[in-house]
């Protein structure tokens, strides 16, 4: 049986909080076998250029069919895929290594923006239809997250490899760094992810 090569990643923590729900998802991920697929999941430094060097690396050595990068975002009480990503490094906080970019482009000669070439719209459908909260979203923001969904999409344009990104909610655990904020157990997120993979391998 061939299997279809799916590379995941997720971030590290940053902004001062403990936890990143991407980092503990792509983490477990790694070690629950999918019917199907050969996983690789890596988890990526919330620093602008490396995150994206580390991620199109990772890309080039493991030939993956698929590629879902995940990141946290606080506020969201459901697994939204993202549809676009834009042309725009702004941050309200900076990254990991300080860096607080304003107002610049990712890519100088770059498209103003790339659309997610992952099955979006089905992927929310499965989820919604499996119990999962699940939403579309027309906006990655402007940090790190968006930097290297723009990054992924605009290196593999015309190439055979189904690429975008997905921001989760917070977990349980982060109430007391984020009070009031919606939350989604880890396990849910785990079923979920496990259905957006599915959904991706019959047009990978």
């Amino acid at each position: 049986m061939n299997l279809t090569k799916v590379l995941v990643s997720g971030f590290e923590p940053f902004g001062g909080a403990d936890l990143n729900p991407s980092q503990l998802l792509v983490e477990r991920l790694a070690h629950e076998p999918i019917p199907g697929v050969e996983l690789r999941a890596i988890v990526l430094p919330v620093e602008f250029d490396k995150a994206a060097e580390v991620l199109l690396a990772e890309v080039k050595k493991f030939s993956p069919q698929v590629v879902i990068s995940f990141g946290q975002a606080e506020g969201r009480s459901a697994i939204t895929p993202e549809k676009i990503a834009i042309n725009l490094d702004s941050a309200r906080i900076p990254d990991n290594a300080g860096d607080q970019r304003q107002n610049r482009p990712i890519r100088e000669n770059g498209a103003d923006g790339y659309f997610s070439t992952l099955p979006v719209e089905k992927m929310v459908s499965e989820l919604n239809k499996i119990g999962i909260a699940s939403s579309l979203s027309l906006s990655a923001g402007s940090f790190v997250c968006n930097h290297i969904f723009y990054a992924l999409q605009h290196e593999l344009q015309g190439l055979s490899i189904n690429s975008g990104f997905v921001h989760l909610p917070l977990v349980p655990e982060q109430s007391a760094q984020f009070p009031n904020q919606p939350t989604m157990p880890l396990d849910e997120m785990i079923r979920g992810a496990k259905e957006l993979i599915s959904s991706c391998l019959s047009v990978a």
